[in-house]
């Protein structure tokens, strides 16, 4: 592999810690040898038919994919060609086993550090250029590629912020260089530089380079390598292809076919699909057709009427028409995650998937019971963040920041199927490290957003944004509502359709007649689907029959009772509490039955809990009393089995109890499969009451069909699905103050006059949702200035600038469009080294997870007030066993920071031996003294925070 340029110098290394320190360090060129053989694999095995072809589009070779191949292992390949420089002198045993020609160096080339990503950044060009790859119309692919290997560790850099020339050393260094470019080079057979190469497509062959350098960068997988090192180059890179298959499948991103079952068996659910189901097979087949660049389907139907399943159907057409293996599934929050992980690993499993990679991935995920202590160890890896400074000046001996963007055995959104929260896919439009990660993750799959209404208007612009970057990928969307206005469906679509090319406003003198986006509307039909093709921008809807079918099949009569409340005594209405008992009376007699009450806050819940329990039935939640309780304010632990009891308790197979009053907030609005004979809910925005109220009779038809769970049919008194609002507006009152900021308080004044409107007191559904949708959330809801009402205007004038500004600061801080972006450092346009953490998918108070402990009279501190659990330590340099890092994690729970300020850091600060854990270190400890065995609370700041038993923790 030496050709004519020159042999590489072995002693230059490329991996010194972690290794065995009795052998010389592993050499530099070997390790490149590495990653170019995986990024060859990776293409073959991991990338997706879709990936293929627009990576190879993306650089001009349209058809000749072994060309675009040859150029995404040369990348991989030349990823650390900067630490042919002073990175070298970083490590004392890496240096000491320089060879004197280069040792002599060290003075010259170590007065600045630079990393070795930006050394590589400002050496490509020219290390090409010696290779006579980048001699005439290749120069701007070159910079490209430049730009590529300069971000591996997840961050691109600016051109300009190159290295001081000492660093990259003298002659010998920049022919070693050249050398050790020249032998990964040819072991690729020569590739060429293409003469394009493309913002967009660069972005994913830097997510082809990261991954390939991190699975052979794997502890133990350099270790067998560096004590056996082959004799010659080229059997080195034989070996590393060998090897790629079984690193590739230790890391569970190996690719499964499904064997495709019929509609029944493959979801576990009785009967027939239903006419929304249906259509995808005999409709959405035929609109696709032969599709070559992708789509979006926007389905909408009302709660209930199996949206999951109709988008997995969607999925198979759409994966097998764009070559697109596997799927992404998002939902709003971490609770509806865990039970669409659970639905999809059934899923899988009844259509041979056992062994199909699947995870679950948010923030908390790997505290789910679905991961096993074994499943949390990640094998260690190897990268060289912070080498870049001498040894001696402070440089850590472990480096976390692998296990925290790919933490799990499945490495999360890298898996073939994948659920999670939104927020980990709108990571890749944000400017945090690893973004192209995400990006190369999310486009090889069908991309799957359910509960598409439940985001505010900043998250609404993310979502856009990263449909523009999967529109210019070719990648199926789907979208999944109950309630999502016109407004923001044309939006989003018209966002994925200008990522795959079309023009937002036709341009002057353009010979192209189709009509710009700007001009045409896509509205979705109601129930039904949209279908939009991404190289056409033609639109395909349900048949009218279908729909038809659908709305008929699903038709409810809902009745909507409004009470005036008052959450406050002295009022001239009855008091809250007071019209909830006497709702829920019939629930406590003879016949029993169901109740799901709905409060706006933790607060509301918890007192409205304690008077339901006190009035109905004295035993608590946990001693299986009538009623339950549950909120995001649980410890992970105890709010993961909440979830389960009700959801089996008010589930489609039962069984079902006799008699049973759910108290919740708005964590039972999105994807909990829920039933009550009666749902009774605080005033609430529109389209978040129709979504609660899709709990009500929500499987009536599948019983009257199939028969009722343990043949217990409803209740006597429940003779329809009804809705009762809490309405604290109506006759003249105010939003309680306890609300805050939860909801607008000018959405809420727009919907109790909806709801005061309403003909017959009754919602017709589906036939009435989309038009109270849009009465209260459509963009033609302007206030009526001729008729101003002092609050009113002043609500409306509040609602529509917090509007603007969430949709500002999210353009602010998106990257820009796929199309748009000139340079890859675009990805990274806010200053600093910005990281997961230090930007957010969603505006609002920042949180902290708190952990509440239990501080005994001996000064004990244990996870449990009887004191059998104490809290676990690190000792002696040992690493934290997971199961004890479990033990703790499962026990925190969000809350907002803003509620600990005040307090001492000293007395809310974790133990010191947590400090350096990723996990642990961040967390903040509640101290509960205990006094005769009970919890007191504790004063931090304004508040009195204690975690109860029964209500989760209270504040006040």
């Amino acid at each position: 592999m030496s050709e004519v340029w020159g042999v590489p110098d072995e002693s230059v290394w490329g991996k010194s810690r972690g290794l065995d320190p009795g052998l010389p360090p592993y050499p530099l060129v070997r390790h490149l040898l590495d990653a170019a053989a995986m990024a060859l694999h990776l293409w073959d095995a991991f990338l997706s038919e879709s990936q293929r072809l627009r990576i190879a589009e993306g650089m001009g070779f349209a058809g000749e994919s072994d060309r675009a191949r040859a150029v995404v292992g040369l990348c991989a390949g030349l990823h650390d060609i900067g630490k042919v420089s002073g990175f070298q002198f970083c490590s004392r045993h890496g240096s000491a086993h320089l060879s004197p020609a280069l040792a002599s160096g060290r003075e010259r080339m170590t007065g600045e550090w630079f990393g070795h990503d930006v050394a590589g950044l400002q050496v490509t060009q020219d290390v090409l250029t010696a290779l006579g790859l980048a001699d005439g119309g290749e120069v701007r692919a070159a910079q490209r590629m430049a730009e590529v290997i300069g971000g591996h560790h997840g961050r691109f850099h600016r051109v300009e912020d190159g290295v001081a020339p000492g660093f990259l050393g003298d002659a010998a260094w920049a022919g070693q260089r050249v050398a050790h470019a020249g032998a990964v080079h040819g072991a690729l057979g020569r590739p060429q530089v293409p003469e394009e190469f493309t913002a967009a497509v660069a972005v994913l062959v830097c997510g082809v380079v990261m991954l390939a350098d991190w699975l052979v960068s794997q502890e133990d997988y350099l270790r067998g390598r560096q004590r056996e090192l082959e004799p010659t180059l080229e059997g080195h890179f034989a070996r590393s292809q060998r090897d790629a298959p079984t690193l590739l499948k230790g890391a569970g991103l190996v690719r499964v076919q499904l064997g495709r079952k019929e509609f029944a068996q493959a979801y576990g659910i009785a009967g027939e699909p239903n006419p929304l189901q249906r259509s995808m097979a005999d409709e959405l087949r035929e609109a696709v057709g032969a599709g070559r660049r992708g789509g979006i389907l926007v389905v909408t139907a009302a709660p209930g009427d199996g949206k999951s399943e109709t988008a997995l159907e969607a999925e198979r057409i759409l994966s097998h028409a764009f070559g697109t293996q596997g799927y992404v599934f998002l939902l709003p929050t971490m609770a509806t995650s865990d039970q669409m992980h659970a639905r999809i690993a059934r899923t899988l499993q009844a259509q041979s998937g056992k062994e199909a990679g699947l995870t679950l991935v948010h923030s908390m995920a790997w505290l789910n019971s679905a991961y096993t202590d074994e499943d949390l160890d990640t094998q260690p890896v190897l990268t060289c963040d912070g080498d870049e400074r001498p040894a001696g000046r402070g440089r850590a001996e472990t480096d976390m920041r692998p296990q925290r963007w790919l933490r799990g055995a499945k490495r999360p959104l890298l898996a073939q199927f994948a659920v999670g929260t939104i927020d980990q896919a709108l990571m890749a439009v944000l400017p945090v490290r690893h973004n192209a990660l995400r990006m190369l993750a999310l486009s090889g799959k069908t991309f799957i957003v359910d509960e598409a209404h439940a985001y505010d208007p900043y998250m609404q612009v993310l979502l856009g944004r990263l449909l523009n970057w999967l529109g210019a990928y070719g990648v199926p969307v789907v979208l999944l509502s109950a309630t999502l206005p016109a407004s923001v469906s044309d939006r989003l679509i018209k966002e994925y359709l200008q990522g795959a090319g079309h023009n937002t406003r036709n341009r002057r003198g353009a010979r192209n007649t189709a009509p710009a986006l700007a001009e045409r509307t896509f509205p979705v039909p109601y129930p039904g689907w949209l279908y939009v093709d991404a190289a056409s921008a033609r639109a395909t809807e349900i048949s009218e029959r279908r729909r038809t079918e659908q709305a008929s099949a699903r038709s409810m009569k809902l009745a909507v009772q409004v009470e005036p409340v008052a959450h406050e005594a002295g009022g001239r209405t009855r008091p809250r509490q007071d019209v909830i008992e006497q709702l829920l009376e019939p629930v406590s007699e003879a016949e029993g039955g169901t109740a799901l009450v709905v409060c706006n806050t933790v607060a509301d819940a918890q007192a409205t809990y304690l008077r339901l329990r006190e009035r109905f039935d004295q035993r608590t939640h946990q001693q299986g009393g009538m009623v339950q309780l549950l909120h995001a304010r649980f410890p992970a632990h105890i709010r993961e089995t909440r979830t389960a009891e009700v959801t089996a308790g008010l589930g489609r197979s039962g069984p079902r109890p006799e008699r049973r009053i759910v108290v919740a907030t708005q964590v039972v609005e999105q994807s909990l499969d829920l039933d009550a004979d009666i749902v009774i809910s605080d005033l609430a925005p529109m389209s978040l009451l129709l979504q609660r109220a899709g709990r009500c009779w929500r499987h009536e038809q599948h019983w009257a069909r199939n028969g009722y769970p343990d043949g217990r049919t409803r209740p006597g008194w429940a003779t329809e699905p009804r809705l009762v609002v809490l309405d604290p507006i109506a006759d003249g009152g105010r939003v309680p103050q306890q609300w805050g900021e939860v909801y607008s308080e000018h959405l809420l004044t727009t919907t109790s006059r909806t709801l005061h409107s309403l003909t017959n007191t009754t919602i017709s559904i589906p036939d009435d949702v989309q038009h109270l949708v849009e009465t209260v959330h459509g963009d033609g809801t302007d206030f009526d200035w001729n008729t101003p009402g002092g609050n009113d205007e002043k609500a409306w004038t509040a609602h529509k600038g917090k509007e603007t500004a969430e949709r500002s600061m999210a353009g602010l801080r998106a990257v820009p469009r796929a199309r748009s972006t000139a340079a890859l450092h675009d990805l990274h346009h806010l200053p600093g080294e910005e990281d997961e953490w230090e930007l957010s998918t969603r505006l609002g108070a920042d949180s902290v997870r708190l952990l509440c402990t239990y501080l005994h009279p001996d000064g004990t501190l244990t996870l449990d007030p009887a004191a059998t659990q104490p809290l676990p330590e690190a000792t002696d340099g040992k690493k934290m066993p997971n199961a004890s890092v479990r033990a703790v994690m499962r026990r925190t729970l969000p809350v907002r920071a803003d509620w600990l300020a005040g307090a001492d850091p000293d007395s809310i600060a974790p133990p010191p031996s947590w400090t350096d854990h990723p996990l642990l270190g961040e967390l903040r400890l509640l101290r509960q003294p205990l006094h005769s065995g009970t919890a007191q609370a504790v004063t931090i700041g304004k508040h009195r925070l204690r975690l109860d038993e029964d209500l989760g923790l209270t504040r006040k």
